[in-house]
């Protein structure tokens, strides 16, 4: 039987009202297209640059909306999370527009560039191994210690409502879509996309990218049970979570399918975007065009949508 969840799962009219809050504090984010990549692929590729959105990833849309949603009471205890880097930093931003306190927990394996926006945004760190138990249990203490608000990265109506806001976006401005696809890690990105998408183009498929050495919702769907996570080291930093029960049901509700690529395409697809696109991304975005590049029969000749979640990269340690 299929893990459920205690928590409502948003619906199209909260990513609107989600949208209506978010628009004045984060960027409008362009679409962008790529001749050389559009030949190579074979099909028609507009890409949604997440990686120009506040703090670099479309993690700012979702922290911003679960921010100001906060009464005043709850907003002056402050907020805190777990974070591999992008929520980390977005939480830490959307915390210091609205003059209040973040904690994050950190993983001591999480990229340089990230630590230093955290850092940067005001928020104060707590280190943790890199497990999601060893997360979660050094959260719990925090938030015991502050009375902070936990604003999970994924599995907050909220931060799902506030991540649909992209797709909202894309249907806006690029018409005649047939397929969407993003990122997927603990599935709020691609959770708020499955939401906004049937509900403003129902005839769209939207499709998640996993990497293939951190599967777990691959093989939670198919399976038709939540898994949970290997902890897996992919050099997709940002897709090493698990899904939670709300978005394990949001995704099975809307049958969103998942493919999955391997590291080396995942590095040469992010290559490409910057060499062919000139774009800087990050591998967890890139992993959108590995998986389009690595199933031609899937896309080819399709006109597709790809949402680049993020470009915080640490130029000392790129993969290739």
């Amino acid at each position: 039987m299929a893990e459920t969840s205690s928590i409502q799962a948003p619906a199209l009219e909260d990513v609107k009202l989600a949208a209506a809050r978010v628009s004045s504090r984060v960027h409008q984010t362009p679409v962008m297209t790529c001749e050389g990549l559009d030949r190579i692929a074979g099909a028609e590729l507009f890409f949604k640059c997440e990686n120009l959105q506040k703090v670099g990833a479309f993690k700012a849309r979702g922290a911003t909306n679960a921010v100001f949603s906060l009464s005043e009471e709850a907003a002056q205890r402050g907020v805190a999370t777990h974070s591999s880097g992008n929520h980390a930093a977005a939480l830490a931003w959307a915390a210091r527009e609205r003059g209040i306190v973040a904690h994050v927990v950190m993983p001591t394996s999480s990229p340089r560039i990230k630590r230093i926006a955290v850092e940067g945004y005001g928020a104060e760190i707590t280190d943790c191994e890199p497990t999601l138990m060893a997360r979660e249990a050094a959260l719990e203490e925090v938030v015991a210690r502050t009375g902070a608000t936990f604003i999970h990265p994924y599995d907050n109506p909220e931060v799902v409502a506030g991540q649909g806001t992209a797709a909202l976006e894309l249907h806006a401005e690029i018409d005649r879509l047939q397929i969407v696809v993003t990122p997927l890690g603990g599935g709020g990105l691609l959770s708020g996309t499955a939401i906004a998408t049937a509900g403003l183009a129902g005839h769209v498929e939207v499709i998640g990218a996993e990497p293939e050495i951190a599967d777990d919702a691959y093989r939670s769907l198919r399976a038709g049970v939540l898994l949970p996570s290997d902890d897996s080291m992919t050099v997709a930093d940002g897709l090493r979570t698990a899904l939670s029960p709300m978005t394990f049901g949001v995704l099975r509700r809307f049958g969103v399918r998942v493919l999955t690529a391997s590291e080396e395409g995942i590095i040469e697809a992010m290559r490409m975007i910057w060499e062919r696109a000139k774009i800087v991304v990050e591998p967890s975005a890139a992993v959108t065009l590995a998986i389009v590049l690595a199933n031609p029969a899937e896309f080819q000749g399709r006109r597709i949508g790809l949402i680049l979640s993020g470009g915080n990269v640490d130029f000392d340690h790129l993969p290739w």
